[in-house]
């Protein structure tokens, strides 16, 4: 019994010796519970939908509560605004009988969207009127599903995560098994050796995204609206990124459970912020947060591919956001590696 209860003395003073699982036990839970309480109980979505070029006498006895209307002379100035996502949809009028033109990549701010404009349309429905909506997309039908629209998210999100763990593990075992040391010992530059180490992991990490990405789309069938040379390229960067902070993280840990420490800090809220879950409804004081993490840029890159089929000019801004942030990582990198220089 006495030598169960040392046991027991030694795990405990291990433990509170380890401050960073300390917080991991606390601070983690407590983090990823908030966010999920205020992405759950964010407000309700409130749809975005333009009249255009609605009589007063119709305008009138509409419903407009509960949503953001915006008021359109012209069907093309409506058109633009619904394909820079300004606005969800628009109703317009052909011989007093309406239709609705929607977005279409989100089915569930298209369905959001179709019972606001039913219900604001209601009043004008009585005894002796009564119509149909024709209902047409801009992207996507009204047979896209969820996983259409959510793909492309957990498609980068997984590959980033496991291109992360992956790189931070094999780079800290480089460290540990006394490798880095020698690496830094020899007439190696620090740059040299982390470039030597991004490409070196790069080129499993290209292969890994490629495969993951082809899966998706040709086995299991994700919606694929746009050019699969941009979606490679994207999980690419992606990798990249995923790969040159998986190094630089692995710098500030002394062994694989403190690698994998990091995951529920750094990974698991940028699957908050990746348009899994709809921005508009998260508090505005968290959702600031979104735009200073890579998976934010590479869901959104992905999306606009493979839902809405844009091409370069639509996502070249995301692009430069993912290279920007894997050229940061690695000037970081090369300042971490200063710490394991002997003197």
């Amino acid at each position: 019994m006495m030598r169960v209860k040392a046991l027991i003395i030694r795990i405990l003073r291990q433990i509170v010796r380890d401050k960073r699982t300390i917080g991991l036990l606390i601070f983690a839970p407590i983090l990823v519970l908030t966010m999920l309480h205020l992405v759950f109980n964010g407000d309700d979505y409130s749809p975005k939908v333009g009249l255009v070029n609605v009589p007063e006498s119709i305008l009138d006895k509409m419903d407009l509560d509960d949503a953001t209307v915006t008021e359109y002379d012209k069907e093309k100035e409506a058109k633009d605004d619904l394909s820079n996502q300004k606005i969800d949809g628009y109703v317009r009028f052909v011989d007093k009988v309406p239709s609705i033109f929607l977005e279409g990549s989100d089915p569930s701010i298209n369905g959001a969207t179709v019972k606001w404009i039913q219900t604001a349309l209601k009043p004008l429905q009585g005894n002796e009127t009564s119509f149909e909506l024709e209902v047409d997309y801009l992207h996507g039908s009204s047979e896209m599903g969820q996983f259409d629209y959510f793909g492309p998210v957990l498609l980068g999100f997984f590959v980033f995560f496991f291109v992360f763990l992956i790189a931070g593990v094999s780079f800290l075992r480089e460290r540990t098994t006394g490798t880095l040391e020698r690496l830094l010992s020899s007439p190696l530059r620090k740059w040299e050796i982390v470039i030597g180490y991004v490409l070196g992991f790069g080129i499993f990490t290209m292969i890994q995204a490629s495969i993951i990405a082809a899966y998706a789309i040709y086995v299991l069938g994700m919606l694929m609206e746009g050019a699969f040379g941009y979606v490679l390229f994207i999980t690419l960067l992606l990798s990249l990124t995923a790969l040159t902070l998986g190094i630089l993280l692995s710098a500030f840990a002394n062994n694989e459970l403190q690698m994998i420490q990091f995951i529920p800090i750094i990974v698991v809220p940028q699957l908050f912020f990746s348009g899994l879950f709809n921005l508009d409804t998260i508090s505005d004081w968290l959702s600031w947060i979104g735009p200073f993490t890579p998976l934010y840029y590479a869901a959104d890159a992905l999306r606009d591919v493979m839902v809405r089929g844009y091409g370069w000019d639509e996502i070249q801004i995301d692009l430069l956001a993912l290279s920007g942030f894997s050229i940061l990582f690695m000037i970081l990198n090369i300042l971490a590696l200063r710490k394991y220089r002997k003197i």
